[in-house]
């Protein structure tokens, strides 16, 4: 049985979540505020974190923030705000995915669904990572079954977005992919996802291969068009 820690400030949408997730065969735990959120987390271990952004104590995107130094489980952040900037935001700090109230609670359920099966998808890509594939000449290697990218024979951990964003630079180098055509090769894994968000996708994917994310020597930006990725 998956462990889901819900953080929601309001008792009543907490019940109405705690009740349904349960009946879907979860086991939650429920924190209404940073502090409690924070100790549930390192006594519970959750599988998945479904996060209200509005607490009395502190802002779910510090508490994102923080659990995100702690572990790779998914986040999912709840809130009636519902602006681009928010949005983006939440994922820049790490959270995996965005859900505007009101929502209905299938949605809720499925959402929480495909982040632990994206999350278990990981966890095997790494078990089989176990022994690195033989040295390559290049830095930058990917593995398209299993769905890995090897930094000098390292798997690297992605998301679900950043994985096919790389692996459309890694079947096309050179190639000058706009945003929107980056958009549309991760558009419904994402839901809510924007041209801005190609962007912040872009980022965290130079943090994680470049040596100097401001001067990247792989992942290069065309001004005025989009990206593309140099082999060298």
């Amino acid at each position: 049985m998956s462990k889901v820690l819900l953080v929601e400030d309001d008792h009543s949408i907490a019940d109405m979540i705690s009740i349904y997730l349960s009946e879907e065969n979860y086991h939650v735990s429920c924190a209404f505020d940073g502090k409690q959120a924070q100790d549930l987390f390192t006594e519970e271990r959750p599988d998945v974190v479904i996060l209200d952004l509005m607490l009395p104590d502190t802002n779910g995107i510090e508490l994102c923030k923080h659990f995100r130094t702690l572990s790779n489980v998914p986040i999912m952040i709840v809130s009636a705000k519902n602006e681009v900037s928010e949005r983006v935001n939440a994922l820049t700090v790490g959270a995996d995915d965005y859900l505007c109230k009101p929502f209905s609670m299938r949605e809720l359920a499925a959402r929480t669904s495909a982040l632990l099966r994206r999350a278990a998808f990981n966890q095997a890509v790494k078990a089989t990572a176990a022994e690195p594939p033989a040295p390559e000449e290049k830095d930058i290697t990917l593995d398209l079954e299993k769905r890995c990218i090897y930094l000098r024979s390292q798997p690297i951990d992605t998301t679900y977005s950043e994985f096919e964003i790389m692996r459309n630079f890694w079947l096309h180098p050179g190639k000058v992919f706009s945003r929107e055509e980056l958009l549309n090769k991760i558009r419904g894994i994402d839901s809510f996802v924007t041209e801005r968000s190609v962007d912040v996708h872009i980022t965290n994917l130079r943090k994680k291969v470049e040596t100097d994310p401001k001067d990247p020597k792989y992942i290069k930006t065309v001004w005025g068009v989009g990206y593309k990725f140099e082999l060298k």
